[in-house]
């Protein structure tokens, strides 16, 4: 069964307690440490005029810097955080319900944010960016590394010269420990939901059953509750395997922190913060 298809309709009212204002603040304190500064006045380099068709493709670079992806942006919540801080924002996600959601956010807002129905896998933008951003476990979605290497190279391919690439991932010890096995359950005024866990340690693979009640308007004024159900898959993955990719990628590995304390990772870290960047392009 194909995941976020109904649940995306009650998706934020069971993410309503996620830190995504923490989140979006913390990846722009990131992008503004890592990334490519706005101010650097284009044109020029180490003080000298460059020729005018140097400086015509500069600016026109310039310009593609500040657009930041949001790799798995699902509803869109983090995709208008970081839109208002004034980043030219393309959200990709492969749930058309869960876009659909994200555009209504958009009419709402005002933001100018150009949303993709892509699998991540098959990745494909108009132009250079300046980073990518990929959090709340997208990456888990892939079950394969080969599936991971292959959204890896494609960033690459996509960022402007020194662009940075940001991804969040839930670790091995986040399934064996904290998820694996495990139900929760949920209930709300007008929707619940069950959570059960299966989790295989061999395979690395966390299987999640969700079944949800959402309630509906019945006849003659009495209320009923709808049942769906989903089935998700999440592979875990360790930091060594991510940095081995992302190198095998072509990306420079910059640093890796807690996802929760932003300080250093530990055996114990359940999601784990990894700042990459583009190292081979030439501005000039």
């Amino acid at each position: 069964m194909e995941a976020y298809t109904d649940f995306a309709g009650v998706y934020d009212i069971f993410m309503d307690e996620t830190p995504y204002q923490e989140w979006a603040s913390c990846l722009c304190g990131l992008l503004k440490k890592y990334g490519i500064r706005k101010e650097d006045e284009p044109g020029r380099l180490a003080g000298q005029t460059v020729p005018e068709e140097e400086r015509v493709r500069s600016m026109a670079l310039a310009a593609e810097r500040n657009v930041v992806v949001d790799l798995g942006c699902g509803t869109g919540t983090l995709t208008e955080l970081l839109a208002k801080q004034g980043y030219d924002m393309i959200g990709i996600d492969n749930s058309e319900e869960m876009l659909q959601v994200a555009r209504e956010k958009k009419e709402k807002s005002g933001n100018e944010i150009l949303y993709l129905l892509q699998d991540m896998r098959e990745l494909e933008l108009y132009g250079a960016v300046g980073a990518v951003v990929s959090v709340c476990d997208s990456l888990n979605y892939l079950l394969e590394e080969e599936d991971i290497l292959q959204v890896f190279r494609l960033v690459n391919n996509y960022l402007y010269p020194g662009g940075v690439f940001i991804f969040d991932f839930n670790t091995v010890y986040k399934y064996e420990t904290v998820i694996g096995d495990s139900t929760i359950a949920e209930n709300r005024e007008d929707c619940s939901f069950i959570w059960e866990n299966y989790y295989d340690a061999q395979g690395q693979l966390n299987e999640y059953d969700l079944t949800v009640f959402v309630k509906e308007e019945g006849g003659k004024g009495e209320d009923r509750f709808r049942r769906f159900t989903e089935t998700h898959y999440q592979r875990g993955y360790t930091l060594e395997q991510m940095r081995r990719m992302v190198e095998e990628a072509g990306l420079e590995f910059v640093t890796a922190m807690d996802a929760d304390s932003h300080g250093e990772v530990k055996k114990e870290s359940g999601r784990i913060y990894v700042i990459a960047r583009e190292c081979r392009k030439k501005l000039y």
